[in-house]
């Protein structure tokens, strides 16, 4: 008898452990091959990431940091500018090898509604099949009057001298919302507006009064931010009390710090005071301001950028330099000189906006000043994941309508 018992307890034990075998070697199949762990993905090679792969709110910004090399970082801190209406070799260049991390176009990118989205949609499609997947800030200045880009194609954008004039707000909001509807059809994403300067004369300005620039700088970039542009505020500390034009010379301004905080920096405090940072850019114009820095232009002064902007009023948000290749600063410094020096006084990105073999010189300078420990590594990561980190919040996934563009803009 007790030999029957052990025969059908054996029995029983073998075929349980043949259906334990079976049922793991089944999960076993089910289960998608380990992937050894890398510092970097494997470059994609379809048209655009798919949306595990998309760079969004997933992403661990610290870890993406860590996991960039300096040439990346360096990349990422430059916007720049390129000659053709298309994806041409220049553009291909500086974010594959580069690695930048935004465009600017300008009248001689853009023809047409239709042709300015494809460019943007291509542009946008080639930086987000790099490693990374982080997209593109494409840049425009679009601020009305007598700066506009395509102006023929687009819907009219009154000067902000004349919104000044007429003194309505709503009119300044639906503006800037009807600019930003059409940007972002043509798939831009950031507009180097509003214009915060005091003049009486520039027609750029909104006036001299620095409350109502202050106010109307606030619809502006509600306008923008309804619509998903990220405006950016410009010049600052502000040059309205300067005639000289930074694109062909330097020049100083000679008030006090006192002056400048109670009337032309006013409306940037304003701004940063009331407004999300998250919603605007503060761009740093190449003027001088001895009141603060006797040597430096605003543009490549931590006195200004970091000590002023950053320390005493509180901004938290991304600080851009004007163009780079003005002769308010390319006749004083090497474009080498330059990139180090900005980004050494606390500059977020750079804006180099026509030629490649001046980027290359402000990316080498940059590169140049961590290799000799003269900018540290951390220094870069505190920008980048500044930018990271507002792309992230601010960009979405979209990517431009060429058709849509077409039926939308000039309309």
């Amino acid at each position: 008898m007790k030999k029957k018992y052990t025969a059908f307890f054996l029995l029983i034990l073998i075929i349980a452990a043949g259906a334990f075998l079976a049922f793991n070697s089944s999960n076993e199949k089910a289960k998608p091959a380990v992937q050894k762990e890398t510092n970097h993905q494997v470059k994609k090679t379809s048209s655009e990431p798919n949306s595990e792969e998309a760079f969004g709110a997933q992403d661990d910004i610290e870890q993406l940091v860590a996991n960039m090399t300096v040439d990346e970082k360096i990349g990422q801190m430059l916007v720049v500018g390129f000659q053709s209406g298309e994806l041409d070799d220049h553009a291909k260049k500086m974010i594959e090898d580069y690695h930048v991390g935004g465009i600017i176009l300008f009248d001689r990118n853009m023809e047409n509604p239709k042709q300015v989205a494809t460019l943007n949609q291509n542009l946008q499609k080639l930086a987000r099949n790099q490693e990374h997947h982080i997209p593109l800030i494409i840049s425009v200045d679009q601020e009305g009057g007598q700066i506009v880009r395509m102006k023929e194609k687009v819907s009219p954008i009154p000067a902000q001298q004349e919104l000044g004039k007429q003194s309505d707000e709503n009119k300044v909001y639906e503006s800037a919302y009807h600019n930003a509807q059409e940007l972002k059809a043509m798939g831009f994403n950031v507009n180097f507006a509003p214009v915060l300067d005091l003049s009486e004369t520039d027609t750029r300005s909104f006036g001299t009064n620095p409350q109502k620039a202050a106010v109307f700088s606030k619809q502006v970039i509600k306008g923008f931010h309804d619509e998903k542009i990220t405006g950016a505020l410009k010049h600052f500390p502000g040059h309205g009390r300067t005639t000289v034009d930074p694109h062909v010379e330097t020049s100083d301004v000679k008030a006090s710090s006192q002056e400048l905080e109670n009337q032309d920096i006013y409306p940037f405090t304003s701004m940063i005071h009331n407004v999300d940072h998250n919603q605007f850019f503060v761009m740093v114009t190449h003027v001088k301001y001895p009141a603060y820095d006797k040597e430096n232009p605003a543009s490549v002064s931590p006195l200004i950028i970091t000590d002023l902007l950053r320390k005493k009023l509180g901004y938290q948000g991304l600080v851009v330099t004007d163009d780079l290749e003005m002769g308010a600063v390319n006749k004083y410094f090497t474009y080498g000189d330059l990139g180090a020096k900005a980004v050494g006084a606390g500059v977020d990105l750079l804006l180099v906006c026509h030629t490649l073999e001046n980027q290359e010189k402000v990316f080498r300078g940059i590169k140049n000043a961590v290799e000799a420990g003269e900018i540290s590594e951390e220094r870069l990561d505190e920008s980048v994941k500044r930018i990271l980190s507002y792309k992230q919040q601010a960009m979405n996934q979209e990517i431009a309508n060429p058709q849509k563009a077409e039926q939308l803009v000039g309309q």
